[in-house]
């Protein structure tokens, strides 16, 4: 099975991204956490970029906030899929982060969860991988089912 590598411009980006890691777990999907950033270690997020589908990556979750280049910047160097989170920061709550990240240009795209949409990011990317994985397509309707069941039981508790 191919990993799945999640980089983050900042550990500030942990306490979120952690639920993306959380949910890989989950499915039991291998996968590698780094902290690279598009600004402070341009360099070496390239390279460690153009390498990972020599190194067994099969899909990129980028998360980052402010300018949040990052997933961008990824995306530039690999024909991997990669998956933008947002993060919510700064005086805009997040909103500069979205525009960045889902504004890329034709050629270089970046699929895009919502802002701090970790969990989202990691279960597009388990999507991603289970395109040629029936075992992780079986994972994934199982969880949709118990979903699905969540909600109705909810539904038949309610008391207003």
């Amino acid at each position: 099975m191919k990993k799945i590598a999640i980089i983050m411009g900042s550990d500030s980006d942990l306490p979120v991204v952690k639920k993306a890691a959380d949910m890989l777990r989950e499915f039991d999907v291998p996968f590698e956490a780094h902290v690279l950033s598009a600004h402070r270690t341009p360099e070496e997020a390239a390279a460690f970029t153009k390498s990972a589908r020599e190194n067994g990556f099969g899909v990129i979750i980028a998360a980052a906030g402010m300018a949040a280049h990052l997933a961008g910047a990824v995306a530039a160097n690999t024909t991997l899929p990669v998956i933008g989170i947002p993060m919510k920061s700064g005086a805009l709550g997040g909103m500069d982060a979205l525009l960045s990240t889902v504004q890329m240009p034709s050629g270089i795209p970046v699929a895009t969860v919502a802002i701090d949409g970790a969990a989202n990011a990691a279960l597009l990317a388990i999507e991603m991988l289970a395109i040629e994985d029936e075992g992780l397509a079986q994972k994934l309707e199982a969880k949709r089912g118990s979903g699905k069941e969540t909600v109705l039981t909810k539904d038949q508790n309610l008391e207003i």
